[in-house]
């Protein structure tokens, strides 16, 4: 058993979950039955292994390319190629590495120039449309799309200050620094893994939340006393940095209200009070002062954190998607008081599903006008994000 812990046992693990997962089967599931399968295996191997498994998800086309096929062991070969680092001294190397390398795979000749769609590691269908989005900045984009996704926490500052919880993490060996994107972020550097177990976290005075996502939190207009309705709630990360800002009244609904489940835990931890709301609810208790819609979308703005929703996205399931925002839209809008504010956000880089979904809802509904709007990418030192503002006259 103890070979297991190889990196050659590492890639020969990783070729038959990224099989299974090129076969259909969704990541997260391919890799906690895995380790259910495989109890011998160390907390260590076993994130040694998903990191390998999430890296060729990520650059899966340009793996490809480097490793002249679309299989499990053809990508291990590409990412290995990609490293600078030997295939010969991982395949083959052992009783639990993969076989070694067959002469034509040893004879793969000179690496091929990857072209931009392929270096850029988006579907060739998507890629136009995402340096129509990005203009100049996509392929830098893209180039950071490749890596894994930062760490970051957010502080409940109802609770703790950024300055007391970098020292409560530190005692707990877990390091952090402010992020530029909100007074709320931290970003982790090290002891990722003791997060959970931590006291702070324990106590709600800290939670996992992505620093673009934190500053999109920010954006939404807040004073004391008011109404706030997160109209597709789903955890429910948005609603508790609100309530952490500000003293008001929140409130929270989703279409599936499973997705909400943990809400309730989550808030009684961070000493927050949320109502979760079924749709005749909402009818009931409306209009609110603002009503926040975190809408469903393609997610290409935090495809480092699920990088096979990349490759399982189509342009049929793109359409969908933006149709459900229209509506979605035009519901929410519905429960606006006069002079509040609906606030559309998504973690999307593509402009169909940002700018010009508010820019068409304006030419709905003349109720609304614009008041501010923003985009973050990767490059701001988080996932892509946008937010719109908008008052009802």
């Amino acid at each position: 058993m103890g070979n297991f812990v190889t990196p050659s046992a590492h890639i020969s693990a990783a070729i038959e979950l990224v099989d299974r997962i090129l076969a259909g089967e969704l990541a997260d599931r391919a890799l906690a039955g895995w380790g259910r399968k495989n109890r011998y295996a160390g907390s260590k191997d076993r994130a040694a292994i998903a990191d390998l498994v999430f890296d060729v998800l990520r650059c899966k086309r340009s793996y490809s390319s480097l490793g002249r096929g679309d299989d499990g062991r053809a990508l291990l070969l590409g990412h290995l190629r990609d490293a600078g680092l030997a295939p010969e001294a991982f395949f083959g190397a052992g009783p639990y590495a993969p076989t070694a390398l067959t002469d034509e795979e040893r004879s793969a000749g000179r690496l091929p120039e990857l072209k931009d769609g392929e270096s850029a590691d988006f579907p060739e269908w998507l890629w136009p449309d995402i340096q129509e989005s990005l203009g100049e900045s996509a392929q830098d984009v893209a180039l950071q799309m490749r890596k894994r996704a930062p760490i970051h926490l957010r502080v409940n500052l109802a609770k703790r200050s950024v300055a007391d919880a970098i020292d409560d993490l530190s005692a707990a060996g877990i390091v952090v620094r402010p992020h530029s994107l909100s007074p709320s972020a931290v970003e982790v550097l090290e002891g990722a893994r003791k997060i959970k177990n931590a006291q702070a976290y324990l106590e709600g005075k800290i939670e996992l939340q992505d620093a673009a996502s934190q500053a999109v939190a920010d954006m939404v207009p807040l004073e004391a006393g008011e109404t706030v309705l997160d109209f597709c709630a789903g955890g429910g990360g948005k609603i508790l940095a609100l309530a952490g800002r500000v003293d008001g009244v929140f409130f929270a609904h989703d279409v599936n209200r499973k997705r909400m489940k943990d809400l309730p835990i989550r808030a009684t931890r961070a000493g927050a009070a949320v109502s979760l709301l079924t749709l005749s609810e909402v009818e009931k208790k409306a209009p609110f002062d603002t009503v926040l819609v975190d809408a469903p979308c393609s997610g290409s703005g935090s495809w480092r954190r699920d990088p096979q929703g990349k490759w399982l996205l189509t342009r049929e399931k793109l359409q969908a998607t933006l149709e459900v925002q229209r509506e979605i839209l035009d519901k929410a809008a519905k429960f606006v008081k006069k002079n509040g504010h609906l606030v559309y956000a998504t973690c999307s880089l593509l402009d169909c599903e940002n700018s010009r979904q508010v820019a068409d809802f304006l030419h709905r509904d003349s109720q609304f006008s614009l008041v501010v709007q923003r985009s973050l990418t990767p490059l701001d030192g988080g996932d892509g994000f946008f937010c719109a503002v908008l008052r009802r006259r």
